[in-house]
């Protein structure tokens, strides 16, 4: 089992074999997410370029200028004030 203390400030150091194994860099972000009163998980929530890359894309879907994404939420706005 990997430990840490917590400072007085409230600052923990992520041990190396934790981060190493979380794939953890200076800079990235993490979440805590509590289970119950005496647990927590950390996670992760940085991706990298790699890992998104071509998420947003959908078969089939075009290209679009600035102009006709900035004229589709004008039109969402009108319409979701209704």
């Amino acid at each position: 089992m990997t430990t840490a203390t917590l400072t007085t400030k409230g600052q923990v150091t992520i041990p190396k074999s934790v981060r190493d194994s979380l794939h953890l860099h200076a800079g990235d972000r993490i979440e805590f997410v509590v289970r119950d009163a005496s647990e927590a998980i950390l996670r992760p929530i940085t991706k990298s370029v790699d890992e998104v890359f071509g998420k947003l894309h959908a078969p089939g879907q075009f290209p679009m200028t600035v102009e006709q994404m900035d004229a589709a939420v004008a039109k969402r706005f009108r319409n979701h004030r209704r």
